[in-house]
Protein backbone atom coordinates (compact mmCIF):
# COMPACT_ATOMS: atom_id res chain seq x y z
CA UNK A 1 0.00 0.00 0.00
CA UNK A 2 1.57 3.45 -0.64
CA UNK A 3 2.27 5.53 2.08
CA UNK A 4 1.04 8.52 2.58
CA UNK A 5 2.44 11.42 4.60
CA UNK A 6 1.82 15.10 5.36
CA UNK A 7 4.62 17.44 4.78
CA UNK A 8 5.00 19.38 8.24
CA UNK A 9 7.38 22.00 6.64
CA UNK A 10 5.90 25.36 7.38
CA UNK A 11 6.91 26.52 4.22
CA UNK A 12 4.50 24.44 2.26
CA UNK A 13 1.08 25.95 3.25
CA UNK A 14 0.21 29.56 2.22
CA UNK A 15 -2.53 31.87 3.12
CA UNK A 16 -3.72 34.82 0.67
CA UNK A 17 -6.12 36.77 -0.03
CA UNK A 18 -6.50 37.63 -4.24
CA UNK A 19 -8.17 38.41 -6.73
CA UNK A 20 -8.09 35.73 -8.96
CA UNK A 21 -10.09 34.29 -11.55
CA UNK A 22 -11.39 30.27 -10.86
CA UNK A 23 -13.44 27.87 -11.96
CA UNK A 24 -15.36 27.10 -9.22
CA UNK A 25 -15.72 24.09 -7.04
CA UNK A 26 -17.04 23.57 -3.71
CA UNK A 27 -14.42 20.77 -2.66
CA UNK A 28 -12.11 24.03 -2.47
CA UNK A 29 -13.93 27.29 -1.67
CA UNK A 30 -14.54 28.37 1.94
CA UNK A 31 -17.57 28.47 4.04
CA UNK A 32 -17.11 32.43 4.23
CA UNK A 33 -15.76 34.88 1.56
CA UNK A 34 -14.08 38.19 2.50
CA UNK A 35 -16.24 41.24 3.91
CA UNK A 36 -16.80 43.51 0.50
CA UNK A 37 -14.19 45.46 -0.48
CA UNK A 38 -14.38 48.11 -3.53
CA UNK A 39 -10.92 47.23 -4.28
CA UNK A 40 -12.34 44.00 -5.94
CA UNK A 41 -14.94 43.07 -8.12
CA UNK A 42 -16.54 39.81 -8.45
CA UNK A 43 -18.35 38.77 -11.62
CA UNK A 44 -20.00 35.15 -11.94
CA UNK A 45 -22.03 33.75 -14.83
CA UNK A 46 -23.06 30.28 -15.36
CA UNK A 47 -22.08 29.28 -19.08
CA UNK A 48 -23.93 27.40 -20.92
CA UNK A 49 -21.33 23.83 -22.00
CA UNK A 50 -20.99 23.50 -17.79
CA UNK A 51 -23.06 23.68 -14.93
CA UNK A 52 -20.26 25.22 -13.33
CA UNK A 53 -19.83 28.86 -12.58
CA UNK A 54 -16.61 30.86 -13.56
CA UNK A 55 -15.97 33.77 -11.66
CA UNK A 56 -13.57 36.77 -11.15
CA UNK A 57 -13.86 37.67 -7.17
CA UNK A 58 -11.89 38.13 -4.14
CA UNK A 59 -11.42 35.29 -2.09
CA UNK A 60 -9.59 34.04 1.15
CA UNK A 61 -7.35 30.99 0.06
CA UNK A 62 -7.49 29.22 2.90
CA UNK A 63 -4.17 27.08 4.47
CA UNK A 64 -2.93 24.80 1.75
CA UNK A 65 -0.77 21.50 2.37
CA UNK A 66 1.52 19.24 0.87
CA UNK A 67 0.54 15.27 0.84
CA UNK A 68 2.74 12.67 -0.22
CA UNK A 69 1.30 9.21 -1.57
CA UNK A 70 3.77 6.87 -2.46
CA UNK A 71 7.28 7.17 -2.36
CA UNK A 72 10.21 9.32 -4.25
CA UNK A 73 11.67 8.00 -7.39
CA UNK A 74 8.85 5.48 -8.11
CA UNK A 75 6.38 5.64 -10.73
CA UNK A 76 3.14 5.80 -8.14
CA UNK A 77 4.44 8.85 -6.02
CA UNK A 78 2.23 11.80 -6.44
CA UNK A 79 2.42 15.06 -4.30
CA UNK A 80 -1.13 16.29 -3.89
CA UNK A 81 -2.16 19.78 -2.25
CA UNK A 82 -5.16 19.62 -0.07
CA UNK A 83 -6.90 22.69 2.03
CA UNK A 84 -7.37 23.13 5.72
CA UNK A 85 -10.24 20.35 5.71
CA UNK A 86 -7.87 17.84 4.38
CA UNK A 87 -9.88 17.59 0.40
CA UNK A 88 -7.51 17.54 -2.36
CA UNK A 89 -7.41 20.66 -4.56
CA UNK A 90 -5.61 21.28 -7.94
CA UNK A 91 -1.90 23.22 -7.80
CA UNK A 92 -2.88 24.24 -11.29
CA UNK A 93 -6.35 25.37 -11.08
CA UNK A 94 -7.60 26.30 -7.27
CA UNK A 95 -3.89 28.18 -6.55
CA UNK A 96 -4.60 31.98 -7.52
CA UNK A 97 -2.12 33.48 -9.94
CA UNK A 98 -2.39 36.89 -9.10
CA UNK A 99 -1.54 38.29 -5.50
CA UNK A 100 -1.48 42.12 -6.54
CA UNK A 101 1.32 44.87 -7.46
CA UNK A 102 2.97 42.51 -9.60
CA UNK A 103 3.51 39.79 -7.30
CA UNK A 104 2.05 36.15 -8.30
CA UNK A 105 1.96 32.83 -6.95
CA UNK A 106 4.75 29.84 -8.04
CA UNK A 107 4.90 26.43 -7.12
CA UNK A 108 8.31 24.52 -6.95
CA UNK A 109 8.28 20.88 -8.91
CA UNK A 110 12.26 21.20 -9.36
CA UNK A 111 14.38 22.16 -6.51
CA UNK A 112 17.36 23.61 -7.06
CA UNK A 113 20.32 21.35 -7.70
CA UNK A 114 18.25 18.31 -8.08
CA UNK A 115 17.51 16.27 -11.52
CA UNK A 116 14.40 14.04 -11.14
CA UNK A 117 12.36 16.01 -14.08
CA UNK A 118 9.11 16.46 -11.62
CA UNK A 119 6.03 17.77 -13.41
CA UNK A 120 2.06 19.32 -12.29
CA UNK A 121 0.15 16.05 -13.96
CA UNK A 122 -1.81 17.79 -15.96
CA UNK A 123 -4.39 15.10 -17.17
CA UNK A 124 -4.81 13.22 -13.48
CA UNK A 125 -7.83 14.20 -11.16
CA UNK A 126 -6.43 17.36 -8.91
CA UNK A 127 -3.48 17.48 -11.09
CA UNK A 128 -1.22 16.40 -8.51
CA UNK A 129 3.12 16.60 -8.79
CA UNK A 130 4.63 13.43 -10.91
CA UNK A 131 7.96 12.32 -11.81
CA UNK A 132 7.57 12.41 -15.61
CA UNK A 133 7.78 9.32 -17.54
CA UNK A 134 9.08 8.27 -21.16
CA UNK A 135 8.17 4.45 -22.11
CA UNK A 136 7.69 3.41 -18.67
CA UNK A 137 10.69 4.72 -17.32
CA UNK A 138 11.33 8.29 -14.61
CA UNK A 139 12.78 10.92 -16.45
CA UNK A 140 16.14 12.76 -15.04
CA UNK A 141 17.73 15.80 -16.43
CA UNK A 142 21.24 14.97 -17.47
CA UNK A 143 22.47 17.19 -14.46
CA UNK A 144 21.31 19.29 -11.77
CA UNK A 145 18.85 22.41 -12.43
CA UNK A 146 20.80 25.11 -10.75
CA UNK A 147 17.48 27.15 -9.89
CA UNK A 148 13.93 26.18 -8.41
CA UNK A 149 11.84 25.64 -11.20
CA UNK A 150 7.93 25.41 -11.64
CA UNK A 151 4.96 26.74 -12.69
CA UNK A 152 2.94 29.78 -12.63
CA UNK A 153 -1.05 28.30 -11.51
CA UNK A 154 -3.77 29.47 -13.56
CA UNK A 155 -1.83 30.06 -16.83
CA UNK A 156 -1.66 27.64 -19.77
CA UNK A 157 0.07 27.88 -23.30
CA UNK A 158 -2.44 27.07 -26.00
CA UNK A 159 -1.55 25.07 -28.20
CA UNK A 160 -4.18 26.31 -31.00
CA UNK A 161 -2.41 29.83 -30.71
CA UNK A 162 0.21 30.53 -33.19
CA UNK A 163 2.16 33.63 -31.87
CA UNK A 164 3.41 35.81 -34.13
CA UNK A 165 6.24 37.11 -32.18
CA UNK A 166 7.75 33.49 -31.78
CA UNK A 167 8.25 32.15 -35.38
CA UNK A 168 4.64 31.55 -35.43
CA UNK A 169 5.09 28.59 -32.42
CA UNK A 170 1.92 27.43 -30.76
CA UNK A 171 1.71 26.82 -27.15
CA UNK A 172 3.06 23.65 -25.46
CA UNK A 173 -0.18 22.65 -23.92
CA UNK A 174 1.09 23.30 -20.19
CA UNK A 175 1.16 25.81 -17.93
CA UNK A 176 3.67 28.51 -17.93
CA UNK A 177 7.45 27.38 -16.29
CA UNK A 178 9.25 29.79 -13.67
CA UNK A 179 12.97 29.74 -13.22
CA UNK A 180 12.83 31.52 -9.70
CA UNK A 181 16.99 32.54 -9.03
CA UNK A 182 17.01 33.37 -5.50
CA UNK A 183 19.35 31.53 -3.15
CA UNK A 184 17.61 29.28 -1.23
CA UNK A 185 16.79 25.23 -2.33
CA UNK A 186 13.12 25.07 -1.97
CA UNK A 187 10.92 21.85 -1.55
CA UNK A 188 8.56 19.98 -4.08
CA UNK A 189 4.90 21.47 -3.77
CA UNK A 190 6.32 24.65 -2.51
CA UNK A 191 4.04 27.92 -3.05
CA UNK A 192 5.81 30.96 -3.02
CA UNK A 193 5.28 34.59 -3.86
CA UNK A 194 7.75 35.70 -6.84
CA UNK A 195 8.16 38.79 -8.94
CA UNK A 196 8.83 38.27 -12.92
CA UNK A 197 12.01 40.25 -13.95
CA UNK A 198 12.34 38.83 -17.50
CA UNK A 199 11.04 35.83 -20.09
CA UNK A 200 12.72 33.13 -22.48
CA UNK A 201 10.81 32.19 -25.38
CA UNK A 202 11.85 28.69 -25.73
CA UNK A 203 11.07 26.63 -28.88
CA UNK A 204 10.81 22.93 -28.23
CA UNK A 205 10.36 20.51 -30.72
CA UNK A 206 8.32 23.86 -32.49
CA UNK A 207 6.08 24.37 -29.56
CA UNK A 208 6.54 27.55 -27.48
CA UNK A 209 7.52 27.02 -23.64
CA UNK A 210 7.99 30.06 -22.46
CA UNK A 211 9.96 30.40 -19.02
CA UNK A 212 9.77 33.32 -16.86
CA UNK A 213 12.30 34.12 -15.12
CA UNK A 214 11.31 35.72 -11.51
CA UNK A 215 12.46 35.58 -7.73
CA UNK A 216 10.98 34.97 -4.92
CA UNK A 217 9.86 37.83 -2.27
CA UNK A 218 11.89 36.10 0.78
CA UNK A 219 15.65 36.15 -1.15
CA UNK A 220 17.97 38.60 0.13
CA UNK A 221 18.18 40.53 -2.90
CA UNK A 222 14.90 40.42 -3.76
CA UNK A 223 14.33 44.53 -2.91
CA UNK A 224 17.61 45.03 -5.83
CA UNK A 225 16.08 43.04 -8.49
CA UNK A 226 13.39 44.68 -10.00
CA UNK A 227 14.11 44.28 -14.40
CA UNK A 228 16.31 42.73 -16.81
CA UNK A 229 19.07 45.13 -15.93
CA UNK A 230 19.06 44.37 -12.35
CA UNK A 231 19.57 40.86 -12.57
CA UNK A 232 23.12 41.54 -14.94
CA UNK A 233 23.68 43.71 -12.38
CA UNK A 234 23.13 41.41 -8.94
CA UNK A 235 23.35 37.99 -10.91
CA UNK A 236 25.95 38.41 -14.10
CA UNK A 237 25.71 35.50 -16.26
CA UNK A 238 22.70 33.95 -14.78
CA UNK A 239 20.13 34.95 -18.00
CA UNK A 240 22.90 33.40 -20.45
CA UNK A 241 23.23 30.52 -18.19
CA UNK A 242 19.58 29.46 -17.87
CA UNK A 243 19.17 29.91 -21.55
CA UNK A 244 21.98 27.80 -22.29
CA UNK A 245 21.08 25.40 -19.91
CA UNK A 246 17.61 24.63 -21.48
CA UNK A 247 19.07 24.86 -24.75
CA UNK A 248 21.35 22.31 -24.26
CA UNK A 249 19.98 19.58 -21.87
CA UNK A 250 18.98 17.55 -24.35
CA UNK A 251 21.76 17.03 -26.51
CA UNK A 252 23.29 14.43 -23.93
CA UNK A 253 20.03 12.08 -25.42
CA UNK A 254 20.77 12.39 -29.23
CA UNK A 255 18.51 15.08 -29.53
CA UNK A 256 19.18 18.88 -31.08
CA UNK A 257 19.50 22.14 -28.74
CA UNK A 258 16.58 23.86 -28.34
CA UNK A 259 15.89 27.28 -30.06
CA UNK A 260 14.90 30.71 -28.56
CA UNK A 261 12.95 32.90 -30.03
CA UNK A 262 13.00 37.24 -29.67
CA UNK A 263 16.42 37.18 -31.41
CA UNK A 264 17.73 34.46 -28.68
CA UNK A 265 17.82 36.96 -26.09
CA UNK A 266 16.13 37.54 -22.93
CA UNK A 267 12.98 40.03 -22.72
CA UNK A 268 12.18 42.32 -20.06
CA UNK A 269 9.62 42.47 -17.38
CA UNK A 270 7.31 43.85 -19.01
CA UNK A 271 6.85 41.70 -21.55
CA UNK A 272 7.24 38.54 -19.06
CA UNK A 273 3.99 40.27 -17.47
CA UNK A 274 2.13 40.41 -20.96
CA UNK A 275 3.11 36.50 -21.54
CA UNK A 276 1.75 35.87 -17.88
CA UNK A 277 -1.51 38.25 -18.83
CA UNK A 278 -2.01 36.19 -22.06
CA UNK A 279 -1.52 32.50 -20.54
CA UNK A 280 -4.07 33.27 -18.04
CA UNK A 281 -6.44 34.65 -19.95
CA UNK A 282 -5.91 31.21 -22.64
CA UNK A 283 -6.10 29.34 -19.21
CA UNK A 284 -9.45 31.16 -17.71
CA UNK A 285 -10.83 30.24 -21.66
CA UNK A 286 -9.71 26.78 -20.98
CA UNK A 287 -11.53 26.14 -17.53
CA UNK A 288 -14.67 27.92 -19.36
CA UNK A 289 -14.71 25.16 -21.93
CA UNK A 290 -14.50 27.44 -24.59
CA UNK A 291 -11.57 25.57 -26.20
CA UNK A 292 -11.66 21.93 -26.00
CA UNK A 293 -9.19 20.22 -22.46
CA UNK A 294 -8.69 17.20 -24.14
CA UNK A 295 -7.00 15.46 -21.98
CA UNK A 296 -6.39 17.47 -19.56
CA UNK A 297 -8.09 17.53 -16.38
CA UNK A 298 -9.95 20.51 -14.96
CA UNK A 299 -10.17 19.46 -11.80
Amino acid sequence: MAAARVLANATTTTTAAAASCFLSKTSFLPKHTLPFNSNFISLSRTFPSSRKSFSCKALYIPEVKTKEEGQPETLDYRVFFTDQSGKKVSPWHDIPLHLGDGVFNFIVEIPKETSAKMEVATDELFTPIKQDTKKGKLRYYPYNINWNYGLLPQTWEDPSLANSEVEGAFGDNDPVDVVEIGESDRKIGEILKVKPLAALAMIDEGELDWKIVAISLDDPKASLVNDIDDVEKHFPGTLTAIRDWFRDYKIPDGKPANKFGLGNKPANKDYALKVIEETNKSWANLVKRSIPSGELSLV
